[in-house]
């Protein structure tokens, strides 16, 4: 929202403002009703004008802006000016009705004279375009303006102005309404969308790699000896990608954690682990966060740095925040090319070391020079003990 309030449209469907067109609509059909009401209302009273010639133009006037609005309101993406051009030509008949009726015509009690309903046109158009404020706005111009061209302030005078504003509020509110339905159908749309692309790898998932990791977990589990890590290892994905294609989080346990301990499996002759001789307690969300991170790392420095690749972990326990490092001596990431590979669906960064540390509240830190090997900084806060 910027400036006077102006709201932007939302809708699911191609073009950017068809939200809109009912509203439009119906403006058109006021504007139509209220230009043949002031013009019967003319005619009847006629004979009280001081100069008909003038009151003729001015109905004239009245009725080649009414054909103009209702063409460009249904037309134009940008209203901007058409907005600003309404209002200085209903003010500019407010202003030239006196002269045309004279002051007899003008005093109270005496029947309506253009352009008494149909000055509505601009703040209905001015609510749908911006909502309440502006169309509040251009209300209490056109009513200082209709109170002006009157000799006395009465409660008939203000009778118009208070309707003016009325209207202007009604219908703002009323594209308010509208604009969070369509936001809302937008959001339905997009869940529902989301809801079968969900089942739909759902059901490839469950007859592909749920069934691998399943047949891995079986087999491994019957052989033994190194086989049975292997399949204890595809059961435990196996049942958090069950959660996942379920629509759930993976359940992280409850309570505090020891980082080190879920770091102290990477330890190998090949990864060097230096950690605090204190335990580095976090919760177990953010510790099972951080030492997944770190495992994803260390997979990509065997994948691309090769099977005899050193890696060096560090562990730093601050008073607000926990920091992982991990450094690798191999080739280095080329420039954008953990750009291309999420764009090619390869999401080993992206999602297993970014979006994990990102859920847990912290941020990654990539730092990698052709030819000098790659350093990975996890960094997370933890929360301040309370004050007791």
């Amino acid at each position: 929202m910027v400036g006077w309030g102006w709201q932007r449209r939302v809708d699911p469907r191609p073009g950017p403002e068809a939200d809109d067109v009912p509203l439009w609509r119906a403006i058109a059909v006021f504007r139509l009703g209220a230009l043949l009401y002031v013009g019967l209302t003319a005619v009847v009273n006629l004979r009280s004008y001081r100069h008909p010639w003038l009151m003729w133009a001015e109905l004239a006037l009245m009725g080649v802006w009414t054909a103009a609005a209702i063409a460009g309101y249904a037309t134009s993406r940008r209203r901007g000016p058409l907005l600003g051009t309404d209002l200085a030509v209903v003010l500019g008949c407010l202003l030239l009705t006196p002269l045309a009726a004279g002051a007899a015509a003008m005093g109270p009690g005496r029947p309506p004279v253009p352009p008494s309903a149909w000055m509505a046109g601009p703040v209905l158009a001015w609510a749908v375009a911006g909502g309440r404020r502006p169309a509040v706005a251009a209300a209490l111009l056109i009513g200082a303006a209709d109170v002006a061209t009157h000799h006395r302030l009465t409660q008939t005078t203000l009778n118009g102005p208070v309707l003016l504003l009325l209207a202007g509020l009604g219908m703002g509110q009323l594209t308010r309404l509208i604009v969070d339905a369509r936001q809302r159908l937008r959001q339905a749309v997009e869940l529902d969308a989301a809801t079968r692309e969900r089942e739909r790898l759902a059901r490839g998932i469950h007859d592909s790699v749920l069934q691998v990791l399943a047949l891995v977990q079986r087999r491994g589990a019957e052989i033994g000896g190194p086989a049975a890590e292997l399949g204890r290892l595809a059961g435990a994905q196996e049942a958090a990608l069950r959660e996942l294609v379920a629509g759930r989080a993976p359940s992280a346990p409850a309570g505090g954690a020891d980082l080190r301990a879920e770091l102290g499996r990477y330890a190998a002759p090949d990864v060097s682990l230096s950690a605090p001789a204190e335990p580095v307690t976090l919760p177990a969300g953010a510790a099972t966060a951080i030492a997944a991170a770190t495992g994803a790392a260390l997979d990509n420095v065997r994948r691309h740095c090769g099977p005899d690749a050193r890696a060096w972990v560090l562990v730093e326990d601050e008073p607000d925040a926990v920091t992982v490092t991990i450094r690798d001596e191999g080739p280095g990431i080329p420039s954008g090319r953990l750009a291309r590979a999420a764009a090619d669906g390869r999401i080993g960064v992206a999602q297993s070391i970014r979006g994990r540390i990102r859920d847990a509240g912290g941020i990654v830190t990539i730092t990698s020079t052709p030819g000098q090997g790659t350093e990975i900084e996890l960094r997370v806060p933890r929360a301040r003990p309370p004050v007791r």
